[in-house]
């Protein structure tokens, strides 16, 4: 019986033995998604974004410190350096005259995700205004408004892509 009992857990006692060592967490990127290296400020940062194999991408340096993010005219977002101010954006957007408030899809202490219209026209736009510190510096990301109005699936797919961004570290150790 003693003989039976350990040719049953040897197997169990090597698979725990066996998940030792040095723990890699390993990252999945989704078929049609891709992740890329930017710098924000002098900052470099990952992040998983659609494949650009389908749609041109484009990664602009604005003067004004922000890094956009272009994957064809569904995926626009904006990374910059900064704290944000999430109360002052708040009420920004429920105050809108044009852009008027729907729902807030997600009213969360860093992340504002929600619908708004303009005047009587039948379909809706879809923002988010995000606060992320993946390392020791905090980004305002945010979508582009350049016109062109977001769907929900699109915007969603925009929140989903910076919840992947990570601070990179640095290539050269301090002296």
């Amino acid at each position: 019986m003693k003989k039976i009992c350990i040719l049953l857990a040897a197997p169990v006692i090597i698979g725990f033995a066996s998940c030792g060592g040095s723990k890699t967490e390993e990252e999945v990127i989704l078929p049609g998604m891709m992740k890329i290296n930017l710098v924000v400020a002098g900052d470099t940062l990952t992040m998983i974004v659609p494949d650009s194999a389908k749609r041109k991408m484009e990664i602009i340096e604005q003067p004004w410190g922000a890094t956009e993010i272009k994957v064809g005219n569904e995926f626009q977002v904006s990374i910059e350096q900064g704290e944000g101010d999430m109360t002052l954006r708040k009420s920004d957007i429920a105050g809108d005259e044009v852009f008027k408030l729907q729902r807030f899809i997600y009213d969360e202490p860093s992340l504002l995700f929600w619908e708004s219209k303009i005047g009587d026209m039948p379909n809706s736009n879809f923002h988010f205004y995000t606060v992320a510190k993946p390392g020791n510096v905090s980004y305002v990301i945010k979508d582009i408004e350049s016109g062109d109005a977001y769907n929900e699936k699109s915007a969603q797919a925009m929140v989903d892509a910076v919840k992947t961004l990570k601070a990179k570290p640095s290539a050269v150790a301090a002296p």
